[in-house]
Order: C-alpha cells, then sequence, then structure tokens
C-alpha cells in the first residue's frame, strides 16, 4: 500500500469530494493562491477554480458565517482555520448558527458544514496560539468533533464529515501534517463516533486522540520493555464518544489512563474518567488516572512546553501507578 503525508490524505479527502459533490467548496485565509498556510490545499485552485476555493480576508467571523448561511441553502462548505485559537474569533457563528440551527428551525434548516484546521501546540508559537478547544466544541450539542491521529484516519472521517448533514469540527495537528500512512488509492470512508483499538493488550487501557496517540504508543512500546502489556485506544471522536469500546476495554484490563493534550478542568478526560468509573466501576483495580496538560497557559520555551504537556514519562508513570509498580 503507498504511503502519503497528512496533508496530502486531507487534501484527496477534499479533493474527492469536490469531485463527487459539486456542492462542496473551499473557503479559508490563504487556501487558493498560496495553497494554503500549511499546503493541505496545494493545487485545488488549479483544478476547481476560484468559485469554488476562496481566499478570504482575516476575519473569521466574516466567513464562517458567510458558510453557516452557504449550508443552510444546499451548499457544504469546507471551512479553514488557519488554527482553532482563532476560531474563538468565529465561536458565535459555530455555536449560536451552526450548532443551534437545526433545532432552532424545528429541523427546517440543516447546516452541512465543516470547520477544520490545526489544534493545540506546534512548537514555539506562545501561549495565544497553542490552546485545546477539543472538550468546548465537545460540550456543544448539534456538533460532532473529529481528531484524527494518521493520514488513514484522517482521509475516511475527513469525506465521512463532508457527507455529514450536521456541522462537524475537525480539529488537526500542525505538528502532523508531515507525518506519513499508508492509505488505501480506492475510495473508502470511516464512521464517525467509532473508537479504533491500535495495540491490544492485556495488562492496562491508554485512551487517547490526535497527535497525543504518538504519546500513548510509544509509552506502550517502552512499557512492553518491562512486561507491561498496555491496551491502546483511539477515539477519532470526542463527540460523540465511542463509550462502549472504552468500557470493553477496562473490563478486560481493569486499568486505565487517559491521555490528553488539553487543561484538566471539564476535559474530555474528566468524561472519559466518570463514565468508565460510573459504568465499570466493579471492574477496576485502581482509579482511572488522567495525563493532561499542566494547569497553565502554555510558554514560548521549549523547556517549558515539555515540561507542560503530556509527555511518554509521565504516561508510563501513570500506567506504572495505576498497576502499582511504582
Amino acid at each position: 500500500m503507498r504511503v502519503i503525508q497528512f496533508r496530502e490524505a486531507l487534501r484527496e479527502a477534499m479533493t474527492e469530494e469536490m469531485r463527487r459533490d459539486k456542492n462542496v467548496f473551499l473557503m479559508g485565509e490563504e487556501v487558493a493562491e498560496y495553497n494554503g498556510a500549511y499546503k493541505v490545499s496545494q493545487g485545488m485552485l488549479d483544478e476547481f477554480g476560484p468559485d469554488r476555493v476562496y481566499d478570504t480576508p482575516i476575519a473569521e467571523l466574516g466567513f464562517a458565517g458567510l458558510g453557516v448561511g452557504a449550508a443552510m441553502n444546499g451548499l457544504r462548505p469546507i471551512i479553514e482555520f488557519m488554527t482553532f485559537n482563532f476560531s474563538l474569533v468565529a465561536i458565535d457563528q459555530v455555536i449560536n448558527s451552526a450548532a443551534k440551527m437545526l433545532a432552532m428551525s424545528g429541523g427546517q434548516y440543516g447546516v452541512p458544514i465543516v470547520f477544520r484546521g490545526p489544534t493545540g501546540n506546534a512548537g514555539q508559537l506562545g501561549a495565544t496560539h497553542s490552546s485545546n478547544f477539543e472538550n468546548w466544541f465537545a460540550n456543544t450539542p448539534g456538533l460532532k468533533v473529529v481528531v484524527p491521529s494518521n493520514p488513514y484516519d484522517a482521509k475516511g472521517l475527513l469525506k465521512s464529515s463532508i457527507r455529514d448533514n450536521d456541522p462537524v469540527i475537525f480539529m488537526e495537528s500542525e505538528l502532523m501534517y508531515g507525518d506519513k500512512g499508508e492509505v488505501p488509492e480506492g475510495e473508502y470512508l470511516l464512521p464517525i463516533g467509532v473508537a479504533d483499538i491500535k495495540r491490544k493488550g492485556k495488562d492496562v487501557t491508554i485512551i487517547s486522540f490526535g497527535k497525543m496517540m504518538k504519546v500513548a504508543l510509544e509509552a506502550a512500546e517502552e512499557l512492553a520493555k518491562d512486561g507491561i502489556e498496555a491496551e491502546v485506544i483511539d477515539l477519532r471522536t470526542v463527540r460523540p464518544i465511542d463509550y462502549k469500546t472504552c468500557l470493553d476495554s477496562v473490563k478486560k484490563t481493569n486499568r486505565c489512563v487517559v491521555v490528553e493534550e488539553a487543561n484538566p478542568l471539564a476535559a474530555i478526560s474528566s468524561e472519559l474518567t466518570y463514565n468508565i468509573q460510573r459504568n465499570a466501576f466493579d471492574y477496576l483495580d485502581a482509579p482511572v488516572i488522567r495525563v493532561n496538560s499542566m494547569d497553565v497557559p502554555l510558554s514560548y520555551a521549549p523547556t517549558y512546553i515539555e515540561a507542560t504537556i503530556p509527555n511518554v514519562k509521565r504516561t508510563i508513570d501513570a500506567v506504572k501507578q495505576v498497576m502499582y509498580k511504582k
């Protein structure tokens, strides 16, 4: 099977869906003439022209609103935020228009729109460009929130998101655009709301999503050297959450660690921990432990970044703690 980059997988998903459906279009800052800030949309202007690949002003509230209106009138926009940190400028349109329109209109107006772009830490970008808002959007009824961790999942999930009749938040990572992985040449779609077991194990369950899956899988590799076989689950979507896959794994391993880049208060890991301890309490041999970023704005200095966000050592320490090996 061929190997392509994460950005190429996203581009193929958008390109295939635009070829398939003339109502799909792409809009955002630098997506056309510059071929995308991260070169995700490279070549798409040449193929589809300026009527379907639009450069916008630096005005997220404005072009998010244009996208919502277009979706209400039968089109299927893909709105690219250069970073989800900038989505805060447009959050009224995302939450009060896109997410609520179907309910507020009594089912008369759907909003089939995808808001996509990078989330979280991407190196030395400072506090205002390094936040994670997965839990913010997942807290909003009417939205679906997808956070893929590899090129294969990214393509299949983005195609499903574009075809979905509800608004979808599709969150990527600037640090993953160059990641390579196997992606089939033929068309495929992945269902929204279905987690994937990336590594089988019997001793402990590690749950994560997005680029933190790299941390989870590397920790599992290191733990295996000590004879600890971790089962690693990739949520892939954080609204809806596939609770069943997580619970089934915990009932087998009896221990759980959740790795998430977001700050700890009211995080996706908080919801998972509650659900597991509510529905699998009798199976647990230790309390669930969360590995989150520290509860501070992310600094610019690399040493502080490393100390703040989840890493392999903290994950291994958490696993050994739930296994009473520390």
